[in-house]
């Protein structure tokens, strides 16, 4: 099964959407890289790393979709990657939509027993219309 990494800034944020996924989809594996050793905001690399290999040991090699919460982790992303093996790297794919709505939709679709490309897809897909209803409109 496809496994998530939620890769951010605030591990509080990150540990209520882990709790949205475990509701959602509980079979799906998840793991987390947000927050410093100084229990401040931000990731590492390591922690990232760490968070993949996690997931990796427990999709039995059907892959891992990173979702970030801002541009800045993505460096730690990066970062991490570049100490990946060439085999866990292959297993990988990035998502570019958004954290919450992506992750949801995405462990919904792992659930369901699609392939890494499809949960992709699926995150990627993952957009607010930013409107609200005219009734509610302002």
């Amino acid at each position: 099964m496809v496994g998530l990494v939620l890769v951010g800034h605030s591990p509080r944020l990150l540990d209520g959407l882990r709790e949205m996924l475990e509701q959602a989809a509980p079979e799906v594996p998840v793991a987390t890289a947000g927050g410093t050793s100084a229990g401040v905001l931000g990731t590492s690399a390591p922690l990232v790393l760490r968070a993949l290999r996690d997931v990796l040991d427990r999709c039995d090699g059907d892959g891992a979709l990173i979702l970030i919460d801002l541009g800045s982790a993505a460096l730690a992303v990066e970062v991490a990657l570049e100490e990946a093996t060439d085999r866990e790297r292959r297993l990988v794919r990035l998502c570019d939509g958004p954290i919450v709505e992506g992750a949801v939709l995405a462990a919904v679709e792992a659930a369901s027993g699609a392939g890494l490309d499809a949960v992709l897809r699926a995150a990627d897909g993952a957009t607010g219309s930013g409107k609200w209803p005219d009734d509610l409109a302002r």
